[in-house]
């Protein structure tokens, strides 16, 4: 489930012992509640499909469940997918990642290996959401969701973790994407009694769209039901899994590029060297008093930008960073400049194995914190100390020497949650070495 569906849910169910007015049958016996925005339980019964429709009600078999190679949910398959988009007005962007290891699940009495993933959500650059999800593939084909740990963040700090369920004796799996999709076949990606609802129908299959490299065949486009009445369009593609959410006019979740699957062969060209190089200049520029050099700064990164088009930029990744190169002449002229880097870091998936990405990720948010204590911001630090803790979670188990980093991180937090602002500030500069001192195995 994505950051912009989610939300507090609660789920009622009950069954119709009467007609409907003027003597006509009920479509469906099962009555799920409306529920608002605000979690306040209705009266009004959601329009769900009949069982009829629904191919998700069969029991599944679980051989080997985390080799998930469906076309359109590759969990096991897809090392990161990064999604670009806006929400309520602000740039909005995703990292989704597989993780190492699995998560055991007793359910209906057996014990089933799930796929790991993390899915972290900035809005305006600062971590929003962290959601770790876990998936399973029947032997028939079809990807199941075993449930989500959830944590929503405000000012760095984890607000509440709505939405967070797990598959159980108690609770079912749920349908995420059928072996085989078929027009008309309605699933529920989510049926947690008292938690989460989704119901989803299939419209349309064997669908064409334009993807960060070029045309995708085989896409599938559905309707999505929510709790709170609200249908929403999705369309999954090969390759990605989730390809979009909402659209340009409301808010909007879109694959920016994955990994492996918009690898590029060789070298990366020469302009990317440049961009790096540019963007690097910006950042600090952004962080001084020095209005010349900041205006140099944009200036050489506009240059370098527009060089490395020519070499080809997926289409999501290009409009975001047009929007954020563009919010550099705004106020929050830091907000701009740490979007712009998150962006370039991301192109670096075109040429750059996920673990060397993701630290050039850690060190950016080393290099974030010192920032935001000068601003004596105590939720930017909270936020960045977040941020590297979850980036860290996907990589530590791929780089050498991890023990420093690791006592250096766990001080961060500590003090960062004391809002120690001066301790920070100096343990800052040790896990600054400790992060530079890593390398992958």
């Amino acid at each position: 489930m994505n950051a912009i569906m989610r939300g507090l849910a609660a789920l009622c169910a009950c069954t119709l012992i009467a007609a409907c007015a003027g003597g006509k049958p009920a479509v469906s016996a099962e009555c799920v509640k409306v529920v608002d925005e605000s979690g306040e339980v209705g009266d009004a019964c959601l329009p769900v499909s009949p069982d009829a429709q629904r191919v998700d009600l069969a029991k599944p078999t679980f051989g080997n469940p985390t080799s998930i190679n469906n076309p359109l949910h590759p969990t096991s398959q897809v090392q990161q997918t990064i999604y670009g988009g806006h929400v309520d007005g602000k740039p909005f962007r995703t990292e989704v990642s597989l993780l190492p290891g699995v998560k055991p699940t007793v359910w209906q009495g057996k014990t089933i290996n799930t796929a790991i993933v993390q899915y972290v959500a900035y809005l305006d650059g600062r971590i929003h959401e962290v959601a770790i999800d876990w998936y399973a593939q029947a032997d028939d084909g079809s990807v199941w969701y075993f449930g989500e740990d959830v944590f929503n963040y405000e000012d760095g700090k984890v607000a509440d973790t709505k939405g967070t369920w797990a598959a159980g004796d108690a609770t079912p799996a749920a349908m995420i994407m059928p072996a085989r999709p078929q027009v008309g076949n309605v699933y529920r990606s989510e049926n947690a009694p008292g938690i989460a609802f989704e119901e989803v129908r299939v419209e349309k299959v064997d669908q064409d769209v334009a993807g960060p490299s070029g045309n995708i065949g085989g896409a599938i486009e559905v309707n999505e039901l929510h709790m709170d009445g609200i249908r929403e369009g999705k369309v999954f593609a090969p390759g990605y899994g989730e390809f979009s959410t909402g659209g340009p006019n409301g808010d909007l979740e879109a694959a920016s590029l994955a990994s492996p699957t918009d690898r590029r062969q060789g070298a990366a060209p020469g302009e990317f060297a440049t961009l790096s190089t540019a963007v690097n200049a910006l950042y600090e520029a952004a962080a001084g008093e020095d209005a010349a050099r900041f205006h140099q700064a944009v200036a050489n990164l506009n240059g370098a930008w527009n060089s490395l088009r020519t070499k080809g930029i997926p289409p999501q990744m290009e409009s975001q960073m047009r929007v954020d190169i563009g919010a550099l002449s705004s106020e929050d002229v830091q907000s701009a400049a740490l979007r712009v880097v998150q962006n370039e870091l991301d192109l670096r998936l075109l040429y750059e194995p996920v673990i060397d990405v993701d630290l050039a990720r850690l060190k950016l948010w080393t290099r974030q914190v010192p920032i935001d204590v000068a601003a004596d911001d105590t939720g930017l630090v909270l936020a960045d100390v977040a941020a590297l803790d979850r980036v860290w979670e996907r990589t530590r188990h791929g780089v050498d020497p991890a023990a420093a980093a690791d006592v250096a991180l766990q001080n961060l937090r500590i003090a960062a949650d004391a809002e120690d602002l001066g301790a920070v500030d100096r343990i800052a500069g040790a896990l600054t070495a400790a992060v530079d001192a890593l390398h992958t195995r």
